[in-house]
C-alpha cells in the first residue's frame, strides 16, 4: 500500500504558530534593529515576532535540525543562522532576507555543528566558528557569498573555543573566546588570510563564555569584555591586546557571567548590564581609577538606586541580554525558555513569554474548543490560549512527571496520571480557567500512571500503567459532613493482560469498549462493562498509540516498527499495514472528527497527514528539531498541534483534502 505514495503529489504543510523559545542558546534572543521585533530560534526554525502583537508570528524554516546560532546585520536586512546535525556531516548556515523572509544563501564548510556567528560593523562580511568537532573560524564575503579564508580557532594546547565577537568600528577585525583561548583576529582581504594574536593574561586561566565588544566610544576607550565561568569579567585593552583588569575581585557571580550587554559611558567608565549563571540580572559601571605611583585600580559598582534583579528559579541562566535601541529597555532570554522585558531605569521585569524547557508528555484539546490546549511535562500541568500563544494557567508539582492528560466532555474535570501511581483529577473553570486539585487516587499503578482516557459522561476514568494494567475507576460526587462537595473514585475493574506498560488507551463512543496500546508488542480491546479482554491483537512491535477508526469497526495502531496498522475490532485479524517512517518509531497518532484523514508523527521529526481509506500521505510538516511525541487534530479540523522532545509545540494548518 506504501506504493500508491506515487501517485499522490505530497505537499507541505503549513506551519501556522510555534510556541516556544531556546532559551539553552547563547545569545539566541535578538531585538531586530527596527525595534519592533524579536529574532529567536526554536527547534529547526527561527522566529520572528512582532514585540506589539506576539500573535504575529514570521517563521523562516530551512534548517534540517537544532538551530545553535543566530546574528542579524547592523542595518537589518539580513539573518544569518547556524545549526547542528551528526556526526560526519556538514553543519549548514542560512543566509535570511528580513524584508522577504526567505533564505537567500547556505553555506557548508563547518563539521558536525556552528558554534556561533557575527556581521561585520558595516555588513560586508559574516564571521563563522564551527563546534568542538570542527574548531575552525571562517569568514564569508557578503558581496560574493563566497568564503574568503579560514583558520584553526585556537591553538593545539588549548581548549574548545565557544564565542565570537565583531568589532564595532572595523570590518577586517574580530574576536574569538574559550577554554583558555581568547584571540584578536585581523583579516588580509588581499592576501586571503586571517591573522590572529592571543590576548595576554598574564597567567590568568579562564572559559570565556561570552564577548561583549566596546570599540566605537573613542580610540583611548577601545576595549571589549568577557565573561567567564569562574564569575568574573576580564576586560581587555583592544589597543595593546593586554588584560587591562578583573573583576570583581572578591564575591565573584555564582555559576558564572553568561551574559553581557554594553549600555553606556558614564562618568565612572562603561555602564553593563551583566547576567549571570544563578539567574540574576544587574546593572553595574565599570571603570578604572589612577592610584599614586599610576597603580590601577578597577571600579565596579552596581546603580546605588537599584538593586540587581534575581530569577526565581536558581539554576535557570541567564542566556540572553537584547537591547532595544539605547537600552532604555532591553529583554532577557534564560536557560528555562522564559522571555522577560525590562525597564532600564529601575530593573523592573515582565514575563512575556513562558514555554516549556523540557519534554512534552502529553497534549489535549477540551471537546469542541479548538482554541485552547492543555499540555503535560515534568512537573508541570500548563493551559495555553492558541490564538495568543500565551500561557493561560498552570499546576506545579515538583520532582514529579506528569505523563498523560483526559478531560471530561463537560470540560469541568481534567485527569492526570502520574509518575508517581497517582491519579491527580483537577476541577477545571471554563470561565476564570482555574485549576482546583480536587482529588487523588493513591496508588493507582504501581510503576506509575502511563495513560488515562475519560467516559463521555465524565463520571468514569481508565488508566494504563507501568507495569501492564488497566483499571477502571467510578468517579463518585456527594457531599462531605460540612456541606461542601466532595469527590472520590472507587476501582470498579482491574485487568492485567499486558506485559509492560500501557502506551495509550482510547474508549469507543458508546462507553462500553476501549482500545490500549502496549509495550508489549500486543493491542487489546477491553469490555468496560464486564471487565474482560474481547479481543486482542499481536505484532512485532513495542505499540506507542491506538484510535477507532470508520465507524468504530476497526483500530488503527502505531510503534516501534515504523508501521500503521489496520485492524478489525470483532476478531482481531489485520486488514492493512502501511510502511509510515524511514525510520525510528512512530510515537503519535490521531484521527479526524469525520475519520477521513489520519496525523502521524515520531522520531522522524516528522508530521505526516493521510487519507484514511486510501492509506496515502498527503501533506508533510518539517519544523521539529527533536521526535515529536503527541500529534492532535483540533476538534474543528483547522489545525493540527503536535509537541516535540524539546518542549516545542507547533500549530500547523489543517490543508483542504
Amino acid at each position: 500500500m506504501a506504493g500508491d505514495n506515487d501517485i499522490f503529489d505530497t505537499k507541505e504543510l503549513e506551519l501556522k504558530r510555534v510556541i516556544g523559545f531556546n532559551g539553552t542558546v547563547s545569545g539566541g534572543l535578538i531585538v531586530h534593529p527596527d525595534r519592533e521585533h524579536i529574532i529567536y530560534p526554536l527547534g529547526c526554525n527561527v522566529i520572528i515576532e512582532d514585540i506589539t502583537q506576539e500573535s504575529k508570528q514570521s517563521i523562516l524554516s530551512s534548517h534540517t535540525n537544532n538551530v545553535t546560532c543566530i546574528a542579524v546585520s547592523n542595518d537589518g536586512r539580513y539573518i544569518v543562522s547556524g545549526q547542528e546535525t551528526y556526526m560526519g556531516f556538514k553543519a549548514c548556515i542560512t543566509l535570511w532576507d528580513y524584508t522577504t523572509k526567505t533564505a537567500i544563501q547556505k553555506w557548508e564548510l563547518h563539521k558536525v555543528k556552528v558554534q556561533a556567528l557575527a556581521f561585520s560593523a558595516n555588513g560586508k562580511y559574516v564571521f563563522s566558528l564551527g563546534g568542538q568537532d570542527d574548531g575552525s573560524v571562517v569568514v564569508w564575503d557578503m558581496v560574493t557569498r563566497e568564503p574568503i579564508c579560514g583558520s584553526p580557532a585556537q591553538v593545539m594546547s588549548a581548549g574548545v573555543t565557544y564565542c565570537l565577537a565583531a568589532s564595532k568600528v572595523s570590518d577586517d577585525v574580530f574576536v574569538t573566546g574559550g577554554d583558555n583561548t581568547l584571540r584578536i583576529w585581523t583579516l588580509d582581504r588581499e592576501n586571503r588570510k586571517i591573522r590572529p594574536v592571543n590576548t595576554t593574561l598574564g597567567g590568568v586561566k579562564r572559559i570565556i563564555t561570552c564577548i561583549e565588544m566596546v570599540d566605537d566610544q573613542d580610540e583611548k576607550m577601545a576595549y571589549f569584555f568577557c565573561g567567564t565561568t569562574t564569575g568574573d569579567i576580564l576586560c581587555i585593552n583592544k589597543a595593546t591586546n593586554i588584560l587591562q583588569f578583573e573583576v570583581p575581585a572578591k564575591n565573584k557571580f555564582s555559576l558564572g557571567v553568561t551574559a553581557l550587554s554594553f549600555v553606556k559611558m558614564s562618568d565612572k567608565g562603561f555602564n553593563m548590564l551583566v547576567g549571570t549563571g544563578s539567574g540574576i540580572v544587574a546593572n553595574y559601571d565599570i571603570g578604572v581609577a589612577f592610584e599614586s605611583g599610576n597603580k590601577v585600580k578597577a571600579i565596579f559598582k552596581h546603580r546605588q538606586d537599584v538593586q540587581p534583579w534575581k530569577h526565581d528559579v536558581e539554576t535557570s541562566a541567564i542566556t540572553s541580554i537584547a537591547k532595544r535601541g539605547a537600552g532604555h529597555q532591553f529583554f532577557v532570554g534564560t536557560a528555562h525558555s522564559q522571555v522577560y522585558k525590562f525597564q532600564y531605569s529601575n530593573l523592573t521585569a515582565e514575563l512575556i513569554k513562558t514555554c516549556h524547557s523540557s519534554p512534552i508528555n502529553d497534549v489535549i484539546f477540551p471537546y469542541g474548543v479548538s482554541q485552547l490546549i492543555i499540555t503535560c511535562q515534568e512537573g508541570e500541568i500548563r493551559v495555553w490560549n492558541l490564538s495568543t500563544g500565551k500561557e493561560l494557567r498552570r499546576f506545579v508539582l515538583a520532582n514529579k512527571t506528569c505523563n498523560a492528560l483526559a478531560i471530561s466532555r463537560d470540560g469541568k474535570i481534567i485527569v492526570s496520571g502520574w509518575n508517581d501511581g497517582k491519579i491527580r483529577i483537577f476541577g477545571f473553570q471554563a470561565k476564570d480557567l482555574a485549576l482546583e486539585l480536587k482529588h487523588i487516587i493513591l496508588d493507582a499503578h504501581n510503576k506509575g500512571v502511563t495513560a488515562v482516557a475519560m467516559t463521555s459522561t465524565g463520571n468514569c476514568i481508565v488508566s494504563g500503567g507501568g507495569e501492564g494494567q488497566v483499571r477502571v475507576w467510578d468517579i463518585i460526587t456527594g457531599v462531605d459532613q460540612n456541606g461542601k462537595k466532595e469527590m472520590r473514585a472507587q476501582l470498579r475493574h482491574s485487568m492485567k493482560e499486558h506485559k509492560n506498560f500501557v502506551a495509550q488507551i482510547v474508549i469507543r463512543s458508546n462507553d462500553k469498549e476501549c482500545a490500549s496500546a502496549g509495550g508489549d508488542g500486543t493491542s487489546i480491546i477491553w469490555d468496560l462493562v464486564k471487565g474482560i479482554r474481547k479481543n486482542v491483537v499481536f505484532a512485532n512491535t513495542l505499540f506507542k498509540s491506538v484510535c477507532y477508526g470508520e465507524e468504530e469497526l476497526q483500530i488503527i495502531t502505531c510503534g516501534t516498527d515504523h508501521k500503521l496498522g489496520y485492524w478489525e475490532t470483532y476478531d482481531g485479524s489485520m486488514i492493512r499495514e502501511l510502511e509510515a517512517a524511514k525510520a525510528g518509531a512512530i510515537n503519535s497518532l490521531d484521527i479526524s472528527s469525520d475519520h477521513s484523514a489520519l496525523v502521524t508523527g515520531g522520531e522522524e521529526k516528522l508530521i505526516k497527514l493521510w487519507l484514511y481509506r486510501e492509506g496515502v500521505v498527503t501533506h508533510v510538516g518539517q519544523g521539529h528539531s527533536a521526535a515529536v511525541l503527541r500529534v492532535r487534530i483540533a476538534p474543528d479540523t483547522k489545525s493540527i498541534i503536535s509537541v516535540s522532545e524539546d518542549g516545542a509545540i507547533l500549530q500547523w494548518r489543517f490543508p483542504k483534502m
